[in-house]
């Protein structure tokens, strides 16, 4: 049996804060076990927040900055979490936040530099786990499926409610995955865009109605048709999804109410489609107990919420494996879920051995 002690580190989209959590990972005859020990989100501060939304408009040599500055920072937080925990870390592995995702263009990218964050640890990370298979001609995304086989592979589906709606599922002998549609992304911003921090519990989307006509543009979206491998950004959100929503005058709470009846049409229509089952739901939006009511009123299939760690982990903790996955060069990332042209083991290792002079 061989041990390896991890912080899996994610940024979402939604915005969230920096998900982080300390996890240990055993594999014995040829299977792996996990257990998370610590887990924490750190809040981002509002600069971040505005720097995210702005960092594509940056000039180069700041944009540079920006990317070692939060990996400094995502350092610093990784340091006063292991604060007092005691026990060896073996190895880092940071998503970082996504600023462009245009894999079309051959194009993605996550803030946060991972020789920032190794230096700062004084712990060898992993980051950049996208670039590789964007570059074999892949969406770079999603990833989490490879740690979905390995970690959770006794439910038919995986679906994880973060700031984008993803699955993955067995095909046959294949791991399939893809983005469903927007989630906490679009929830959040129409909240925020109205005064509200966040809909807690959908408590304004219950009080709303239902637009038939926005549903139907929505549903409408030339994306949802589009067969898979295919995935989401922050840059769809704006160009495809907000102006449809914009295009209708309506309070905060029908739209809101009707953005869930989408989420729940496309998310039943994906998960039966593909024969149904058991469904491992993870992500803010599995807190969203209007929006799971309505999942479990409108799918045939059983939608099972685990654990609150897991809940909100569970993207970290597999970030921790997909690291470890890359530092053991085993594949990380399947290409039958991004399209890529092959399997690979993706990410950059930032070494850090602990010599002194």
């Amino acid at each position: 049996m061989v041990a390896y002690n991890v912080v899996g580190v994610m940024s979402g989209t939604s915005g969230d804060g920096l998900d982080l959590a300390l996890c240990e990972f055993t594999y014995d005859n040829h299977r792996w076990q996990y257990s998370i020990k610590k887990a924490e989100t750190v809040p981002h501060p509002g600069y971040w927040l505005n720097i995210f939304d702005s960092a594509v408009d940056t000039r180069a040599f700041d944009f540079i900055k920006l990317h070692n500055a939060f990996g400094a920072y995502i350092g610093d937080c990784i340091n006063s979490f292991l604060a007092g925990t005691g026990g060896k870390v073996d190895l880092i592995a940071s998503h970082g936040h996504t600023v462009c995702h245009s894999p079309d263009e051959g194009i993605t990218f996550q803030l946060g530099s991972g020789s920032e964050i190794a230096a700062r640890c004084k712990i060898t990370t992993v980051s950049d786990f996208r670039s590789l298979d964007v570059a074999l001609k892949g969406q770079g995304a999603p990833l989490v499926p490879a740690g979905d086989e390995l970690l959770f592979g006794e439910y038919d589906f995986c679906l994880n409610l973060g700031g984008f709606a993803n699955i993955s599922f067995r095909e046959g002998k294949v791991r399939r995955a893809f983005d469903i549609c927007p989630v906490n992304i679009i929830i959040n911003k129409l909240a925020n865009d109205h005064g509200h921090k966040m809909d807690r519990d959908g408590q304004l989307a219950g009080r709303g109605s239902i637009s038939h006509k926005l549903l139907g543009k929505l549903n409408g979206i030339e994306y949802y048709s589009r067969s898979f491998p295919k995935s989401l950004s922050r840059e769809w959100l704006l160009s495809a999804f907000m102006p449809v929503v914009n295009g209708f005058e309506l309070s905060t709470e029908d739209k809101l109410r009707t953005v869930c009846e989408h989420i729940t049409m496309q998310i039943a229509d994906c998960v039966d489609r593909n024969g149904g089952g058991t469904v491992l739901v993870t992500g803010g939006g599995a807190f969203n107990k209007f929006l799971v009511g309505l999942l479990k009123q409108y799918c045939k299939s059983r939608f099972l919420i685990p654990d609150k760690k897991t809940v909100k982990f569970k993207e970290a903790l597999v970030f921790g494996l997909l690291g470890v996955l890359r530092l053991r060069n085993e594949i990380n990332c399947l290409s039958s879920a991004t399209g890529s042209m092959a399997d690979t083991s993706s990410g950059t290792i930032s070494y850090f051995n602990s010599v002194t002079k």
